[in-house]
């Protein structure tokens, strides 16, 4: 199990402090564990720790304290942050009404090197992620390291967007943590997520950095670099999932909320109220990771999966990893309240065969098989295609191939199979097939059929970069389509004649 190792040049940051008050620290402290330290003018110094905090008594902070500090270190921003060259300290200033600095806090900045050990599997996937947490609980030391794997174990090509310095540390040569990834810095916060689509377009990177993404603007531009297909990963100002999907700027992170009202039929059918809260894209992040401790995260591997349980009022059930104290790391689910007891492989492969057994198997005769399997994945049905009577549990075939003394009925009769006859192998009498037997009734399942459809058509559409057919329908689900489709910002056309008429999605 790989060594946890702290690199944090912490003789750096005291070196910038009064000579005086770092005398102090060094005769009265074990500064080994230092957080920050904490210089208000008027009053006592303080250095904080992760469990307590020291004052240095008989010291009362001067302005000439605070501005020897100053002068030590890097020029202050219009984000009130300075630092120093080569390393990760952060000096961060307190004004007046008017800009006098009258405190500082200066915090201790360090490297980490072995703390994604615990999700390495994850960073490595190729997949965007989402890390969420409260402040100082080592969301940053994860995007550095990140940073380093990326590009110097998987040799890819990284740009790291520092709005703060926070990432690589103050000065234009970046800080060794992040390895070979290359830095650009933020003149300013709010030019954040300009610097994210100027990265894209002008370095070509194959994975982006960024931290607290923390407005609109950046959950725009974060949208558009997922859509160029670029990994990301980034921190977003909250604690949980559920906080993410709450907050109407970033909830687009996690592909967004709109309220849909149902009809009647369709209400009563899912047991809510006509107006719900739905998913309106896919997720720009497709991992979430919540670190409720330095050493345990809770990781949602599907974000489109967890968001859509929690809109539909249930707990979402992420894989928990814990790093243990000996440094073994633990991989696990905790239950939640709505979820049902741990069940064993047994039980599990038990479930997956009934569930196959329960399956429709079709074999069709006269008909195009990858046409059927077109129209049994867009009306989402129990089904599947098979290549032999031997394998099936019916027969679908067209009238002019199943006429009395035909082979198709001799070989049904032979294996004991129900026939199916449609008129003719369109897509539309399949359709109309598939729905009869599997009794999917007109009206408020449209809306569902047409929206299950596109978002699955968008999915495909935006990880291929080609565009994707759509089955056949009827003039009013079309409609319903391209209305779908625009509220996604994308681009649509109708092509064919009727009954087989169909709407091709383009990609962004």
């Amino acid at each position: 199990m790989a060594e946890i190792r702290i690199s944090d040049a912490l003789k750096s940051l005291l070196e910038v402090l009064p000579q005086r008050i770092k005398d102090k620290i060094y005769a009265s402290v074990d500064f080994s564990d230092m957080l920050e330290a904490i210089l208000d003018l008027g009053k006592m110094p303080e250095v904080r720790f992760e469990k307590k905090v020291f004052y240095l008594e008989d010291e009362v902070v001067t302005q000439e304290d605070i501005d020897y500090v100053t002068s030590k270190t890097g020029k202050f921003t219009s984000d009130n942050r300075a630092g120093i060259e080569r390393t990760l300290h952060r000096i961060s200033a307190i004004r007046n009404r008017t800009g006098k600095i009258v405190g500082l806090t200066c915090r201790v900045g360090r490297a980490a090197y072995g703390t994604i050990d615990i999700i390495k599997d994850i960073i490595r996937s190729n997949k965007s992620i989402l890390f969420l947490g409260p402040p100082g609980i080592g969301k940053t030391t994860k995007l550095r390291e990140s940073a380093r794997v990326l590009s110097g174990e998987l040799g890819k090509r990284v740009i790291v967007v520092d709005t703060s310095n926070e990432i690589a540390g103050d000065g234009d040569i970046p800080h060794e943590g992040i390895g070979r990834a290359r830095r650009m810095q933020v003149p300013s916060p709010d030019k954040q997520h300009a610097i994210m689509i100027e990265a894209v377009e002008n370095h070509m990177p194959e994975a982006i950095i960024i931290d607290e993404i923390g407005t609109s603007a950046e959950a725009e531009a974060a949208r558009t670099i997922a859509e160029r297909g670029v990994v990301l990963i980034g921190t977003a100002h909250g604690v949980t999932l559920e906080n993410l999907i709450a907050n109407p700027t970033l909830s687009d992170l996690v592909g967004g909320i709109q309220t849909v009202i149902l009809g009647d039929e369709e209400a009563k059918r899912r047991k809510t109220q006509k107006a719900v809260l739905e998913r309106k894209a896919p997720p720009t992040f497709d991992i979430v990771v919540e670190i409720r401790q330095r050493d345990e995260m809770a990781v949602y591997h599907d974000t489109a999966a967890a968001v859509d349980q929690i809109l539909r009022g249930k707990t979402p059930l992420p894989e928990v990893r814990i790093r243990k104290p000996d440094g073994e790391i633990e991989i696990k689910q905790i239950p939640t309240q709505d979820t049902m007891p741990e069940i064993s492989e047994e039980e599990v492969a038990k479930a997956i065969k009934q569930k196959e057994d329960d399956r429709v198997k079709i074999y069709p005769f006269g008909i195009n098989n990858s046409m059927l399997e077109k129209c049994i994945d867009a009306l989402f049905v129990d089904a599947e295609v098979v290549d032999s009577p031997e394998e099936a549990n019916l027969v679908l075939s067209i009238r002019s191939k199943a006429v009395q003394g035909s082979k198709i009925l001799k070989v049904a009769k032979e294996h004991d199979l129900p026939v199916h006859v449609i008129k003719n192998k369109t897509p539309s009498q399949i359709n109309r097939f598939l729905r009869g037997y599997f009794k999917i009734v007109d009206g408020d399942s449209h809306e569902d059929l047409a929206s299950d459809e596109v978002e699955k058509a968008i999915k495909q559409a935006e990880y291929t970069g080609k565009p994707v057919d759509l089955a056949p329908q009827n003039s009013y689900i079309r409609r319903l389509q391209h209305q779908l489709i625009e509220r996604y910002g994308l681009k649509a056309q109708s092509f064919g004649s009727e009954p087989n008429r169909k709407i091709r999605v383009f990609p962004k």
